[in-house]
């Protein structure tokens, strides 16, 4: 985790300008693409990093760019996973993400799928205790650097495989909420050393907390992934575009979750601003003023994003030690500046957390969110 710290902290900065036109009216146009969707199972093995890539350009400059980069490319459309099994593509496929980043609008976010359980463990199953006691659970981001311990050091903690088995049952009941999923939540903790980290596992373990239980068994809460990297990537777009923007997406069933938030986002008029970290902050009403499903074959842009957030994908993957990736990781992860990639990722520097999260303005965030964009 620290080596992609370090080599996203590293990247070079570029920024640049890019618009599309919809209807005659000239408007900004990103175009999205997802990775590593695997609905609420956030522990799925095969799969254990997840992100998007959104990509200001028109379809005209993408198919420019993958004509130069790809001149011979046979194929109906661009896929990172296709072409990055041939070797003699992969010095084309740095170069490729090389001119994006250095040309066009670009913001890519990953995310460790089991952090980030973690930190809806935290949220649910945890900081309603804290809450019901006058406590600020997430003052200064004390909830990232208590995933991270939970994430580090709770498979040794909490005993062998204790910390699966609270995870496992965590997600199920958060997916299911019956009586006997909420009751196996609270076995699994009770069954684990809690006592190394009580802070984390006390409300279930000793007290079976109801407002915890309740909190899991609500409606509309649930562990996909979808809303939290959605998010992520409409604060960067939301800085990046000049004035209203609109969003292109892939028609695949994955991104159909994506395309209904989206929607929400846009319809959604209230006049607020958060703030959620020292770089990042996400105001309404947005900038968004639409968002369409398009086939990605007929979309060179779809296609770009699709190659940025698989070799991204890939480089989390290979830097992590969960499988070797076809390109150069650290090599990936340099071409982008710190603004263009956003990561979710245990730390176990808990003063940079706690810089970085001082301030935030978390609580409120996921209060007003649950309230306004959940699904009933």
């Amino acid at each position: 985790m620290r080596e992609i710290e370090r080599v996203i902290s590293s990247a070079r900065y570029y920024s640049m300008e890019d618009s599309c036109a919809k209807g005659g009216v000239r408007m900004e146009c990103f175009s999205v693409d997802e990775s590593g969707y695997t609905g609420f199972d956030l522990l799925n093995p095969e799969q254990p990093f997840q992100g998007a890539t959104a990509i200001g350009i028109d379809d005209a400059e993408a198919r420019r760019l993958i004509r130069e980069h790809f001149p011979t490319l046979q194929a109906s459309e661009l896929k990172y996973r296709a072409l990055a099994r041939r070797p003699a593509n992969h010095s084309r496929l740095m170069a490729l993400q090389r001119d994006v980043l250095t040309h066009h609008k670009c913001v890519t976010y990953v995310c460790d799928k089991r952090y980030l359980l973690l930190l809806m463990y935290l949220d649910y199953a945890v900081e309603p205790f804290y809450y019901e006691r006058g406590i600020d659970f997430y003052e200064d981001g004390q909830n990232y650097s208590l995933a991270s311990v939970l994430y580090t050091a709770g498979p040794t903690l909490l005993g062998n495989g204790a910390l699966d088995r609270l995870l496992a049952s965590f997600q199920y009941a958060v997916k299911v909420k019956s009586p006997e999923a909420l009751a196996a939540l609270v076995d699994a903790a009770r069954a684990s050393r809690w006592q190394e980290l009580p802070e984390a596992l006390r409300p279930l373990a000793q007290f079976s907390a109801p407002e915890c239980l309740n909190a899991i068994a609500a409606p509309g809460v649930s562990t996909d992934a979808a809303f939290v990297v959605l998010q992520s990537v409409v604060n960067r777009m939301e800085a990046m575009a000049d004035g209203p923007y609109r969003v292109e997406h892939d028609q695949s069933k994955n991104l159909l979750t994506y395309h209904d938030l989206l929607q929400r986002y846009i319809r959604h008029e209230d006049v607020i601003t958060f703030r959620q970290s020292k770089i990042a902050s996400i105001s309404f009403p947005l900038k968004l003023q639409s968002v369409t499903q398009v086939d990605s074959k007929a979309s060179p842009a779809v296609q770009l994003a699709d190659v940025m957030i698989g070799a991204a994908i890939e480089a989390a993957n290979t830097l992590t030690g969960k499988r070797a990736g076809s390109l150069d990781a650290k090599q990936v992860l340099g071409l982008y500046a710190d603004h263009q990639l956003i990561h979710m990722l245990p730390s176990i520097d808990f003063e940079d957390q706690k810089r970085f999260r001082q301030g935030t303005q978390a609580g409120q965030v996921i209060d007003y969110f649950a309230k306004n964009f959940h699904q009933p």
